[in-house]
């Protein structure tokens, strides 16, 4: 066996683990192998990871981090309003929810969140977020490539492209979606980046990842077939050295082969002790709940992968609550315990201060109602909150300040660029220099805008 083909097969069985990591990728570099991860970084990263949860439909932030009393007080009067169709005047409305301070910083949050109050000291609440088009769709894209208007790569495609993978047997861009979120599967594309970075989407259930078992008889027959339809591929490949999409589908046959290796441990949770079940509230056979897809974001991280993204919920029954703000309960319900789970887990296993949570909606809802009959919030760009925890960020913090009625920020501004431009600085990458040049120019995810939130960051 020479010195290539020991490096080939020694990736192959030791590529996820961290120790062996950053010896394999010199030695794949030095000996014409394949090259684990691109070397895109700018400077030393604080977080190797990102798990990026998404909730849909525009939670409230008057009724979840950002509390106003001052609605409570002046209920009812007229004012007026922006929001989604128009301008006119519009009563205030109070939050039906009680704000209660936690942990030694004091953070306020609703008493929709109680566990998450619980690790309100590793969580940093940014107030002051705001985005362009007050539409879900265009709001949805932007939040995720970017991009209002035109389709973008993803913020988990951009990763992994600046970044690669830490475990070749995994993509790098996983992505639960039990139901398709509003903009669909545009939401975890790669655009004009290589195919290869394309978020792959599981599907909570019992089989997140479909044909996971061979259909080969015996394992040398498997790897015949596997053997010859690589060299099939390697040869047609050659012959068409421009054809990315070629190179990604070959590729994506490499990681299929690894994930039929490493993927049906890394879903079965019986290894998960009753402790880590009740600390995430999962129950006992749980396969679909947000609980069990917080509990596989942190398995999946263990593993290697760079980017998890989960999708609280799709296009329909989310936190779009215009007729009723009590709709909050339920969503809230849904995702608190399993998060504050999550980062409690992660920080316990010494990961949370190298995997950023990042903690996201579309946009927020407008502090006075709907309609003059209305008990809900219609859409609101101006101002909403969205959180961060661990990889480098400052806990038990609130950045940015709305003014009295959560409409308009009156000190630090943070636009959905700036966000971005703060996680991808957490990550090793300066946000103006990762750039892929299409159709004549150079595109980057935020654009010609966008500035790091130094604040926030230790």
């Amino acid at each position: 066996m020479n010195r290539r083909r020991f490096l080939k097969n020694a990736a192959c069985c030791l590529a996820g683990s961290s120790g062996m990591y950053r010896a394999l990728a010199h030695a794949a570099a030095a000996n014409a192998g394949t090259v684990l991860r691109p070397e895109r970084a700018h400077h030393p990263a604080r977080a190797k990871h990102l798990i990026f949860v998404f909730l849909t439909g525009g939670m409230s932030h008057v009724d979840t981090f950002d509390p106003k009393p001052a609605l409570s007080r002046d209920h009812g009067r007229t004012v007026t309003a922006v929001h989604l169709r128009a301008t006119e005047p519009l009563p205030l409305l109070r939050s039906p929810f009680r704000f209660i301070r936690h942990g030694q910083s004091g953070l306020e949050f609703s008493e929709l969140f109680p566990h998450l109050g619980s690790v309100a000291d590793d969580l940093c609440v940014i107030r002051t977020l705001h985005t362009d088009i007050i539409e879900h769709f265009q709001a949805v894209l932007a939040m995720h490539t970017g991009s209002s208007t035109v389709p973008m790569p993803s913020i988990g495609a951009w990763l992994s492209y600046g970044l690669g993978t830490r475990n070749p047997n995994l993509p790098a861009y996983l992505v639960f979606a039990e139901h398709l979120p509003y903009a669909g599967s545009q939401v975890w594309d790669s655009n004009f980046l290589p195919p290869l970075h394309q978020g792959v989407r599981l599907q909570p259930g019992p089989e997140p990842i479909p044909n996971l078992r061979s259909p080969a008889r015996t394992a040398t027959l498997q790897d015949l077939e596997q053997r010859m339809l690589a060299d099939a591929n390697e040869m047609h490949a050659r012959s068409r050295p421009g054809d990315l999409n070629l190179r990604a589908r070959m590729h994506t046959f490499e990681v299929a082969r690894g994930m039929m290796r490493e993927a049906p441990e890394v879903f079965d949770l019986a290894q998960e002790s009753e402790a880590t079940h009740r600390l995430y509230g999962l129950s006992s056979g749980d396969r679909r709940s947000f609980a069990y897809q917080c509990l596989m974001a942190r398995r999946l991280v263990e593993r290697g992968v760079r980017v998890v993204e989960l999708i609280d919920t799709g296009a329909s029954d989310n936190w779009d609550a215009h007729g009723d703000m009590q709709n909050h309960r339920g969503k809230a319900a849904r995702v608190d315990h399993a998060l504050a789970g999550l980062i409690y887990d992660l920080k316990q296993r010494g990961l949370l201060n190298e995997t950023l949570v990042a903690v996201c909606t579309e946009f927020g809802r407008t502090p006075w109602t709907d309609n003059a009959a209305s008990l809900g919030r219609n859409h609101f760009v101006r101002a909403f909150s969205c959180l961060l925890a661990g990889g480098g960020v400052k806990g038990g913090m609130a950045f940015g300040q709305t003014d009295e009625y959560g409409a308009n920020i009156v000190e630090n501004p943070c636009h959905v660029h700036d966000y971005h431009a703060t996680i991808l600085h957490l990550m090793g990458i300066d946000h103006t220099r990762l750039t892929y040049r299409y159709a004549g120019r150079d595109f980057r995810l935020t654009d010609v805008h966008g500035r790091v939130v130094e604040n926030v960051i230790m």
